[in-house]
């Protein structure tokens, strides 16, 4: 009998403990997570070159400017705003824009923002292209309008200059 009473209360202690176990009576803590990113605004710019073309100076530019277009590619961080500037470029006299011939030899030029050609495409505050709040992350094109104003005396030769174009942002 007293085998009987020791497996009875053997039992009694491991089906005890096996229904605590069943019931979940453990224990538990939580706690929040935080999470972040920050994204900053960023800028990236290039360039497609202002190709004038022939000047002719005794005929066809010599009443008439000669007008040519090239392109700046602007890439924003979705909502930053920018200004884009250009400098005067290498041969400049002054803040006038000249291309370089030879080792002498200016052609006078100019920088536009506008069709009209009315507006000075800059390098200062004043002066630079406002760009507004980039809709997305995918390029934008802005348009340089260029031109050579007519009646220069320009001596036979290539002419080229480098113009910086800036973004700020």
């Amino acid at each position: 009998m007293r085998r009987i009473v020791y497996a009875m209360a053997g039992l009694a202690v491991v089906s005890i403990a096996a229904e605590s176990r069943l019931s979940g009576q453990t224990s538990s803590a939580t706690a929040q997570l935080t999470v972040s990113a920050s994204v900053s605004k960023n800028c990236t710019i290039t360039t497609a070159p202002v190709n004038f073309g022939a000047y002719d100076p005794v005929a066809a530019n010599a009443t008439a400017p000669l007008d040519g277009i090239g392109t700046i590619t602007v890439t924003c961080t979705k909502g930053a705003v920018a200004k884009v500037g250009l400098n005067a470029g290498a041969n400049a006299a002054g803040t006038t824009r000249q291309m370089l011939g030879g080792t002498s030899a200016h052609l006078t030029y100019e920088l536009y923002k506008d069709t009209g050609r009315a507006t000075v495409w800059g390098n200062t505050d004043a002066d630079s292209l406002d760009i507004g709040p980039a809709p997305n992350r995918n390029p934008r094109d802005f348009t340089v309008y260029g031109r050579v104003p007519a009646t220069q005396d320009a001596v036979v030769g290539n002419y080229t200059d480098t113009v910086v174009a800036t973004v700020n942002f």
